[in-house]
């Protein structure tokens, strides 16, 4: 690997949240890790270390307090209809998001809508695709990676912004195969 591209590797992970990254090529073996995998191993560490211990005597004075409290009467149920209503709908949406398939990221890199930032993106919501489809890029070491739909069907939503970093199996469009 040439200084450059890990010049370059070191860039893009420091963009995303990951706390480490393993790579290994022939005899090649890179290993990085950032100030956040530091950061996250200290803290489970300090926790780990600091169990919390209560004094018996300031648990007592806790609870008798809270058993001389008068309860008050829990206040009147509405109408049941409204109620019946509202989980019907979440039900709704439940089953037309069960519907949907998730067109998701091969790789680690920068997703780009468009080949290139003057051009039209590669498809739209409501376009219809095919397994061929070209959907978008998504850059990993200076190499732009072009992206097949792999499934046939309607683009219902864009769920990434344009120029933004993803992760390996990161969902990129969520398409109704019945459309």
């Amino acid at each position: 690997m040439e200084f450059k591209q890990l010049q370059e590797l070191i860039k893009l992970i420091h963009k995303t949240n990951l706390t480490e990254f393993k790579m290994e090529d022939g005899n090649f073996k890179l290993s990085i890790r950032t100030e956040k995998f530091a950061e996250t191993k200290i803290a489970a560490a300090q926790q780990a270390q600091a169990p919390q211990v209560l004094p018996v005597q300031t648990v007592a004075q806790q609870v008798q307090p809270i058993a001389q409290v008068p309860v008050a009467a829990p206040p009147p149920v509405p109408a049941a209809a409204p109620a019946a209503q509202a989980p019907a709908a979440a039900t709704k949406a439940e089953e037309e998001a069960d519907n949907y398939i998730y067109i998701k990221s091969p790789i680690v890199g920068t997703f780009y809508r468009s080949p290139s930032p003057d051009k039209p993106p590669f498809i739209k919501v409501g376009d219809s695709i095919d397994e061929k489809s070209i959907v978008c890029m998504v850059e990993a070491m200076k190499l732009f990676n072009e992206i097949e739909a792999e499934i046939k069907g309607k683009v219902v939503k864009v769920l990434v912004e344009d120029a933004s970093p993803v992760e390996y199996d990161q969902a990129l469009f969520l398409v109704d195969p019945n459309g």
